[in-house]
């Protein structure tokens, strides 16, 4: 299993979190953005930077993913593409992104772009907390020890 970062929204404190997990575990991890992402000098931390462009970094993570991966976005159209590869998705809130949960999701976002755009304010997300924070710690652990056990 290598994690593949959707990182040019990924809030710090999930960053922050991968590399202290792959740096104890050992497992692979790629920070994919259109921007210089800084990560330690780690033979199994890396990132890639790619062009300036709607859907690039999406789209380079689509073409790397393998089957059993795990990608950590909040971009459902991208989670959608590597559930069918069957990667695992978790969001930067820790929310496991399954091929149970993402057609309604991909459903409720089409729905209120439409309200949006027909003028209804829906407001944004919620901000980033403590409580999200801790939710994905929590999950990332869990496949970590998922993967830890595949490996023995």
């Amino acid at each position: 299993m290598a994690i593949w970062v959707d990182a040019d929204a990924c809030p710090k404190a999930v960053k922050d979190i991968l590399i202290r997990s792959a740096t104890r575990s050992g497992i692979s991890l790629t920070f994919v953005a259109n921007q210089y992402v800084c990560v330690p000098n780690l033979a199994n931390i890396s990132s890639l930077r790619v062009s300036a462009g709607f859907d690039v970094a999406d789209d380079e993570i689509v073409k790397r993913v393998c089957e059993g991966d795990l990608v950590i976005t909040s971009d459902l159209p991208l989670a959608d593409e590597v559930i069918d590869k069957q990667a695992k998705v978790l969001t930067p809130r820790g929310e496991p992104l399954t091929e149970d949960n993402i057609k309604a999701r991909l459903n409720m976002r089409d729905f209120l772009e439409v309200m949006r755009s027909s003028g209804v304010q829906s407001g944004g997300p919620a901000k980033f907390s403590q409580n999200d924070k801790q939710e994905f710690a929590n999950k990332l652990d869990y496949y970590l020890m998922q993967w830890s056990k595949a490996q023995k």
